[in-house]
């Protein structure tokens, strides 16, 4: 592996080095993950430097402590044979890189001390949602990453699940509600999931009964706010945004398919190479919160943006998923790295206030429709829902109908 990388003098130095099996071994799992060339020769280097300072042997168990204690040393002139000391960014690579080689050969020890993650109690909670609750993965991941903020918070303050009170849950959530970074809605929802755990604790006999139905969500309506979208306009000047490269060709299909389709985070991530029909012009669109597959017609300027996408910018080889990170180790994108993607973008064109993520552009979609005077049934179906009650607070901001029924006559009513 490493005469594919460094030149015959460097590569003949790493191959004479120890550990030069499972350096090279961890070597070749990076570049089946899309590491490149540069990426790789960077990591190799580090690893090079681990083994020497530490006198590194096969078996070992190191502590990441002892990983921080040989970046010090690498960091310093000597140690880099440089003129000046590394920047905290490169050392902060250095121990990134040494702890990822670590762990893959199994050799890590786990720091004394350390809140051990995730939990078992976590990991049990997450089988019984999938397992007797059959959630959805979405939910499922919802629902495990409010119940592993409250076990973080738990283990800040010292407290374990036997000797838990109703006085810590309200302590936890009202401490999340002052911090000022989260919604009404979120902290409502964040209480609610807490609940759950709680429950589910309680079954389990980690905690004492009777916490769960103690645990009171702050109240909130669903239809209270108005939905958070951006402006049609703001809509058109994104996806005219141009660019080359394979991460704007990747962008681009993006956003078509969230301001055209109105889709969901999950759903995008969800799309695969086989969900297109391109002989008949359709997408196949797999939602997992209702739990239902979805057909759309393929528009030529979504269909175009994808193909352009899937011709001159995805990565081939690492599956059948639509959309993949742009660069290693190379991986199909998630929910949480769309939402970058639409913030970032829309930051780009200058819209830096108000809700950004992926929900605003579906948000822009169903207002769209409803400014041209699409029935709220439609638009339902439209979004997926299956309750006509979650279309219905569109009806707010239907500003043109409203002044109709605000123009109407009713003297004679009174």
């Amino acid at each position: 592996m490493f005469q594919d990388i460094f030149l015959p003098p460097a590569a003949a130095k790493h191959r004479d080095a120890p550990l030069a099996a499972q350096r090279a071994d961890y070597l070749v799992h990076l570049k089946g993950t899309g590491a490149s060339r540069a990426n790789l020769r960077k990591q190799a280097n580090a690893h090079l430097n681990l083994v020497r300072l530490l006198d590194l042997r096969d078996g070992d168990r190191i502590h990441p402590r002892n990983i921080e204690a040989a970046a010090t040393l690498w960091s310093e002139p000597r140690g880099r044979r440089s003129a000046t000391p590394a920047t905290s960014k490169a050392r902060q690579r250095f121990v990134s890189h040494c702890i990822a080689l670590v762990r893959y050969l199994g050799w890590l020890e786990d720091a004394e001390g350390e809140f051990s993650w995730p939990p078992p109690e976590l990991q049990a909670y997450e089988r019984w949602l999938r397992d007797e609750r059959g959630l959805a993965n979405a939910s499922i991941e919802s629902y495990g990453r409010a119940a592993g903020t409250f076990l973080q918070h738990l283990d800040q303050m010292g407290i374990r699940l036997d000797t838990l009170e109703v006085t810590d849950i309200d302590s936890i959530i009202g401490d999340e509600h002052q911090r000022g970074s989260w919604s009404r809605r979120t902290i409502h929802d964040f209480a609610q999931r807490v609940r759950s755990f709680v429950g589910f604790a309680e079954k389990r006999g980690w905690c004492r009964p009777g916490l769960a139905a103690g645990t009171v969500a702050p109240g909130y309506r669903a239809d209270e706010c108005l939905p958070k979208g951006i402006k049609r306009q703001d809509v058109e000047r994104l996806l005219a945004s141009e660019g080359q490269r394979p991460v704007d060709r990747r962008d681009r299909a993006i956003l078509m398919l969230f301001a055209s389709f109105g889709l969901r985070a999950g759903e995008v991530a969800g799309l695969s190479l086989d969900d297109f029909d391109w002989e008949n012009e359709l997408l196949r669109v797999h939602c997992p919160k209702p739990g239902r597959t979805h057909l759309w017609p393929l528009s030529q300027e979504v269909g175009g943006a994808i193909l352009d996408y899937i011709r001159n910018g995805r990565p081939t080889g690492f599956g059948r998923s639509l959309f993949f990170t742009s660069c290693a180790p190379i991986r199909p994108l998630g929910r949480k790295a769309l939402g970058k993607i639409v913030r970032d973008r829309l930051a780009g064109i200058g819209v830096v206030s108000g809700r950004r993520g992926p929900h605003a552009l579906r948000h822009a979609a169903a207002q769209h429709l409803l400014d041209q005077g699409v029935a709220m049934k439609v638009i339902g179906d439209f979004l997926g829902h299956r309750d006509p009650t979650s279309t219905a607070i569109y009806a707010k901001v239907d500003l043109r109908t409203l002044r109709e029924v605000a123009a109407l006559d009713l003297e004679g009513l009174v």
